[in-house]
């Protein structure tokens, strides 16, 4: 962790400086400019100096964040990378770039409470911007506990590092940091006001947080535990409830940019295009496809959301486009293909044609006359389109590598399925409020759905998988469900059509060109090409040591008191805030 004692110590003697507040939060970037001295004496200082607890602490987690929640977990194809085929191990630098940004969230949300709990705000500005930065603390460790199981606790920065100990902590059993995640979103619900506006945090998204941490916890033990599943519905409910927020009528408008003032988006990376490297979003580069935007920025189009997420959504590349069925809206919202018109990317050009970007060079001046996704299709998620996107709906400009399109990472529709998985694990299967929920997130895709009048673990654990799709999340489902039925993750995992598909372009080329779907197509030489799966390539050796993922071996190597087994702690006689 020496990464992190470097930003630690930054974050004691920097606060940003950009000016904004509960109604301005989304208009007014800050710009990650920081002074020390003489700052958060003010209601607008203190408000300021959380803003980037939004962005910047968690730029580097980006990449991890994807290829643990989607790639690891059989969601999406990315060529050999290890986290496809479980080799991943203690060397590989996304790891150690998750590490270090989960670390530095944490160092920077406990110092930035300690300098506004001592300045000159009011009461109430202090309270909530202590409980936002609790949040973001609470949030870094549930992210830190599910990934690297028993972590270190660091509740305070400054006295371990003046002591030299930082590096000497020891590790903490996975319930007794559950049990910190709790106590640390308690003190946030306190301090949190009511509701606000537009993207930033209030009671309800910690109270929402709360549920899902529950829901997890619940099953820490090896088998599921009662009270703390009733916590998770009681939550979860309050939240439904009384939060004053709703699904969104359509499903594909949480994602695009006007989705960034959606409060189905309880709580969300709120990236902002900067002059500061770190604030912005980067997914776009990695899982767009080359020449989507001006900036040259793209290489994503040699991925793809995988065979399996396809097979969940009743899709298949292999069918002809023409009478392909496609009852689940979440599906184009998700992932695009042949046949597929994104109508909010390229809205300049019409809409973004996926076949005529690869093909039609009057369309697109870079097509490169070839499809390149080894699995038939590209995400749409993440994607914020061209300049004339960014600038048509946030009124600033894109940049290399850079977006202001948020990133949702707690939706409100994961807490309906969060109150219809506790209800049904407590054996509660036909509860009315369960089935409301479960049948509100469900209808609002599929539109002429039969309601459903009971409910099962499967039909919850499915839909969770198509509601929350390449919104790195879908790997924890697996933890928790790993915690107390480690069999069946495993069976499911390995069971997963992981792989590619052969020959994809002559069948989408000719199909462009003639209108014809053919799955066998003629080479140069006249010889028969098979548009085929990949059955060859073996399932990946999961095991139950699988769903712990190894220390980054920096980490192990500054502290080597993580290869030693954890310790109980009694976090609520130790900690206090």
């Amino acid at each position: 962790m020496k990464k992190n004692q470097i930003k630690i110590f930054l974050a004691a003697s920097v606060i940003g400086l950009g000016l904004t507040s509960c109604e301005d939060f989304l208009d007014r970037p800050t710009e990650d400019s920081y002074v020390a001295s003489g700052y958060y004496k003010t209601d607008a200082e203190c408000i300021a100096a959380v803003d980037y607890l939004y962005n910047s602490p968690w730029y580097d987690f980006q990449r991890g964040f994807f290829k643990v929640g989607e790639v690891l977990s059989g969601n999406y194809y990315w060529g050999s990378s290890p986290y496809l085929n479980f080799s991943l191990n203690s060397n590989d630098e996304d790891l150690r770039n998750m590490s270090y940004s989960l670390w530095a969230v944490n160092g920077h949300s406990n110092i930035v409470r300690k300098y506004i709990e001592g300045g000159g705000a009011s009461e109430a500005v202090k309270k909530q911007t202590m409980g936002e930065c609790l949040l973001w603390k609470a949030m870094a460790y549930f992210y830190l506990v599910r990934t690297f199981g028993d972590v270190p606790i660091v509740h305070e920065n400054a006295s371990m590092i003046e002591s030299g100990t930082y590096n000497e902590q020891k590790k903490v059993q996975k319930a007794d940091v559950y049990e910190y995640i709790i106590m640390t979103l308690e003190k946030a619900i306190e301090w949190l006001p009511e509701q606000c506006t537009e993207g930033r945090l209030d009671k309800y998204c910690a109270k929402a947080l709360l549920a899902k941490v529950y829901l997890t916890k619940a099953g820490v033990s090896g088998s599921l535990n009662n009270s703390d599943l009733q916590m998770a519905a009681t939550l979860a409910k309050d939240v439904i409830d009384n939060s004053g927020r709703q699904l969104e009528k359509n499903y594909a408008d949480v994602f695009k940019l006007e989705g960034n003032k959606s409060k189905e988006n309880m709580i969300a990376w709120r990236w902002v295009v900067s002059s500061q490297w770190t604030s912005q979003n980067t997914f776009q580069s990695d899982l767009g496809m080359t020449g989507i935007d001006e900036y040259g920025d793209v290489w994503g189009e040699w991925g793809g959301p995988s065979v399996d997420l396809q097979d969940a959504f009743g899709f298949n590349v292999l069918d002809d486009p023409a009478t392909r069925p496609d009852v689940d809206t979440r599906r184009k919202a998700t992932m695009m293909t042949v046949g597929d018109i994104v109508p909010y990317l390229w809205r300049d050009k019409g809409g973004f044609d996926y076949m005529r970007f690869e093909y039609d060079k009057d369309y697109n001046p870079a097509a490169w006359g070839e499809h390149r996704s080894p699995t038939g299709c590209n995400v749409v998620k993440h994607l914020y389109g061209n300049n004339a996107d960014h600038l048509t709906v946030l009124g600033t400009s894109a940049a290399r590598m850079a977006s202001s399109l948020c990133t949702p990472i707690l939706r409100l529709s994961d807490i309906y399925l969060v109150f219809a998985e506790a209800k049904v694990l407590q054996g509660q299967t036909s509860d009315p409020d369960a089935l409301n929920a479960f049948n509100a997130v469900r209808q609002r895709a599929i539109p002429n759905a039969t309601a459903e009048t009971t409910l099962d673990f499967d039909k919850i654990w499915k839909e969770r998988r198509l509601e929350l799709a390449c919104e790195g999340d879908r790997w924890y489902d697996f933890v928790r469900l790993a915690y107390y039925n480690p069999d069946r993750a495993i069976a499911e995992l390995k069971n997963q059509r992981r792989n590619q598909y052969w020959n994809l372009n002559m069948t989408f080329k000719n199909y462009f060109t003639t209108g014809q779907w053919l799955l066998i197509n003629a080479d140069d030489d006249g010889k028969d090409q098979y548009t085929v799966y990949d059955e060859d390539t073996p399932a990946p050796n999961v095991t139950v040591n699988s769903f712990t993922i190894p220390f980054p071996m920096e980490d192990l190597t500054f502290n080597p008191h993580l290869k030693e087994d954890a310790i109980h702690v009694d976090v609520r006689e130790t900690y206090q805030y």
